[in-house]
């Protein structure tokens, strides 16, 4: 960060206590000042574009989804993002990563990692932490073509094939084959475990709750589906009676 220079930075929360303690750790640092707050999010391209801001660090609110950071990347492209969570779905993650989002900081670390967070990015640097960035190099990508993907948007919406063929305009034998193809492809048993990993990426892309039933996705919709790999909880091993405990496996 260049010396002298104050840190301008934006923040969108519906939560106006967080504005407050965040004011007073940006103060408190006499580098960075709040440039100014914003609640909706369809406010948040004109307000940025007259604050001027470093960094958006953008509270992940239920508004926030693909289609809101895909807007805001190119609506103002020359302010940085940090994404502000206590928790994110890898969906989103992956797809934020893919945009080119600066960093992605779990709200419940300490000030002085939100702080070195903003400086890293303010230099032009990247905030990922290794336990996401682990997550997130372990999921699987299966990139779509258009016609999948509005299948496994329309089957997500619960529709049947005969609905999905007359929405697409196609026969039920050939939904039936894409249909055929995408369960090989993505690696699953039936329409149902692809309609579950549909909900997921869609909610966290913007499409589920705005695509009106029975039309695919618009401007948004879906690439690929990110198959992030479900952490499992360790074996609970009983001890044998009157055995001895056992080691713990290396």
């Amino acid at each position: 960060m260049q010396s002298g220079k104050i840190t301008r930075i934006f923040l969108h929360t519906d939560q106006p206590v967080l504005a407050r303690g965040l004011e007073a750790i940006l103060s408190g640092t006499g580098r960075m000042t709040l440039a100014g707050m914003c609640a909706e999010v369809e406010r948040l391209p004109a307000a940025l574009a007259a604050a001027r801001p470093d960094i958006l660090l953008l509270d992940l609110t239920p508004e926030v989804n693909f289609g809101v950071l895909s807007d805001l990347r190119r609506t103002v492209a020359d302010c940085k993002i940090v994404l502000w969570a206590h928790d994110i779905p890898m969906e989103l993650a992956y797809q934020a990563l893919g945009l080119g989002i600066s960093g992605i900081l779990r709200n419940t670390l300490p000030a002085d990692t939100l702080v070195a967070c903003l400086e890293q990015v303010r230099s032009g640097g990247l905030w990922y932490e290794k336990s996401l960035t682990d997550r997130l190099f372990s999921a699987r990508r299966v990139v779509l073509t258009k016609r999948e993907s509005q299948l496994v948007d329309l089957l997500s919406q619960g529709m049947k094939n005969r609905e999905i063929a007359s929405a697409l305009f196609i026969s039920e034998g050939t939904v039936k084959v894409y249909l055929s193809r995408l369960f090989h492809k993505v690696g699953v048993k039936d329409r149902l475990e692809l309609a579950l990993f549909g909900l997921k990426n869609l909610t966290a892309h913007g499409g589920a709750e705005k695509t009106p039933r029975g039309r695919a996705g618009g401007a948004h919709g879906l690439r690929s589906l990110v198959l992030a790999k479900e952490r499992r909880p360790a074996p609970v091993r009983t001890l044998p009676e009157g055995g001895s405990r056992p080691r713990p496996s290396a």
